[in-house]
């Protein structure tokens, strides 16, 4: 998954981040904008995650949304 792709065209990527991660909310998904280090970061705070399970869980949702 190529980031400057997706930071391109994060309104049609809002939707599958928000099914994959529930709990960020709109406000969340304004503030990452596509930057995968925000999404990591607002991942870690709003789950109470570590950095590596948070990039863990980015590479997972990767995989499954190859395009």
């Amino acid at each position: 998954m190529n980031w400057d792709i997706v930071e391109g065209n994060w309104k049609q990527f809002k939707g599958k981040v928000k099914t994959q991660w529930g709990k960020l909310t709109d406000d969340h998904l304004d503030v990452i904008a596509g930057k995968r280090d925000q999404l990591a970061g607002k991942l870690q705070e709003t789950y109470g995650i570590s950095k590596d399970e948070a990039e863990e869980q980015i590479k997972r949702f990767e995989e499954l949304n190859k395009d």
